[in-house]
This record gives structure tokens, sequence and C-alpha cells, in this order.
């Protein structure tokens, strides 16, 4: 039983569709989806209905575009109450969500915690000298908008920001209450600065995670940190620990040979090769 991951699938895409279609069956195994599966609660239920038969169990934790309130659902919930829906689609389907109970992983490689997390972004991944009021302006000067300013409601909260610091603070009382075992930390945005390298829209880094989140990989312990949502799909290594960028991304931004079911990350047992020595 091994554990892999996958995330940004974009499956508002006709070529992304396809190739999730044809992820080869791994019923022994578990997935991780690391959010930004689509927009809309339908694109959401397409990805669990199409890959959850496919695999033994399905864990799922959102990004940005899942929160999206779009043309076409103008009339239904909006920010916390939008996400609660989700979590409950995802429960009807006996998929693992950042809500539910953190379970121990105990096949190969393990046993580890997998703890799905829903955290945002506070717009602190910005220089020193930029405000968190200007860090909007401060990005648009570059040619740079996130489609969150226009289609993420952060209510109740008064702003994404505040609501990040919110399930910051919650997660992480979660986390320091994990005894004894060594944890998968599991979140759509990356959980350090440095991971987030946008060699075109440097700006856009205020909205691809929190400080807050610096030293969780080693403060909880983790083996592995799985991420999403900058769309360069790669390995780094930090403190002895592995982090997996495991994004599909967008049709224009891979070779048309790149299929989904290549890109599935194996996280656990993850590689034979130990991590590199620190300096």
């Amino acid at each position: 039983m091994k554990l892999f991951a996958l995330s940004d699938l974009h499956v508002g895409y006709a070529e992304n569709r396809w190739s999730i279609e044809r992820i080869t069956p791994r019923p022994d195994d578990w997935l991780i989806l690391a959010g930004d599966l689509g927009e809309t609660e339908q694109h959401l239920l397409y990805v669990l209905d199409t890959l959850g038969p496919r695999f033994k169990q399905l864990v799922w934790t959102p990004g940005n575009h899942e929160l999206y309130t779009m043309p076409s659902e103008r009339g239904g919930p909006r920010g916390q109450a939008r996400y609660d829906r989700l979590v409950e689609l995802c429960r009807d389907r006996g998929v693992i969500t950042p809500e539910d109970p953190y379970v121990l992983w105990d096949g190969e490689g393990g046993p580890h915690v997998l703890a799905p997390m829903f955290l945002l972004y506070d717009y602190s991944f910005r220089p020193a000298d930029v405000s968190e009021r200007d860090a909007v302006a401060w990005a648009i000067e570059s040619g740079v908008l996130c489609s969150d300013e226009e289609l993420l409601d952060p209510a109740p909260y008064a702003s994404r920001p505040a609501w990040c610091r919110a399930r910051v603070a919650e997660t992480e009382a979660r986390l320091a209450a994990i005894e004894g075992h060594s944890t998968v930390l599991i979140n759509h945005f990356p959980l350090r600065e440095e991971l987030v390298r946008l060699r075109y829209i440097p700006r856009f880094s205020i909205w691809c995670g929190t400080r807050r989140t610096h030293d969780w990989h080693t403060r909880f312990r983790a083996r592995v940190v799985v991420s999403g949502h900058l769309h360069i799909p790669r390995t780094d290594w930090i403190d002895g620990v592995r982090f997996e960028e495991v994004s599909f991304g967008y049709p224009r931004q891979r070779p048309a040979d790149r299929t989904a079911d290549s890109c599935l990350r194996e996280i656990l047992p993850g590689p034979a090769a130990a991590a590199p020595l620190r300096a």
C-alpha cells in the first residue's frame, strides 16, 4: 500500500479531464488530492467520482480555486459556507478532509500521521518594506493580480488574511496535539517562502502562503510536506525533510505527452535514497 499525491488538476480544461480519465487504477494505494481540482462543485465531484474507484482512499485539501464563487454559482454558498459545503460533498464519498480526525498511515513507509490542512495565505510572502495593506497594490505594479481578489469571498471573515490567521491557529493547535508519530503535512499552498520561485511573476508570491508556517516541518516532525499551487512540480529537501510540489497544472504549461498518470508523486514510502547531507 503506497501513498501518492497530485494537485492542480484544473478539470475545466478538456485536455486535463482526458488525462485524468486515463490514470491507472491502483486499488491498494491511497491518493492525496492537494487542491485546485477545479472551480465548481461539479468539478470536484467529477474528480472524486473518477478517481475514487481507482484508489483505496482519497485525501483532499482545498486550493483557492475550489473556493471561488463562479458566475454560474452566484446564488450558492460563499467563503466558509462554501468550504463547509465542499467538505460535506467529500465526506459523502468517504474522502478524508482537513475537518476530519487525522489518520495514521500504516502502509509502506509508515507509520505516519497524515495531516491534510486548509491554511490559505496572508500576503506575508513580500518584502519587509511592503505592508500587508499595500501588498496587493505592490503586486499590481508589476502587472499581476490574482483572480482570488474577485472570486474568493472570505465571509464571514473580514479578509482572506484574517481567514488564514484563524485557520493557522486552529491547525497549529491540532498538530501540536499529535504525539508519538512523524507526520505528512498536506496543504495546497507552500509552507515556506523560499519554495515560491516564480521567475516571470515574482510578486504573485503574496497569494502563495504564510510565514507563520515557516518552521512547521521541524516543529511537527514532518517526514514529507506535500503542496501544489505553483504549477512547478519539484522535490526540495530542507532540514532533512522532503518537500514535494505535486501540481499537474494547465495544458499550456507542460509538454503534450506529460500525463496525469506520469505526474503522480510517490509520497510514501518515497525514494530509496536518503536525504541530502546538510551543509
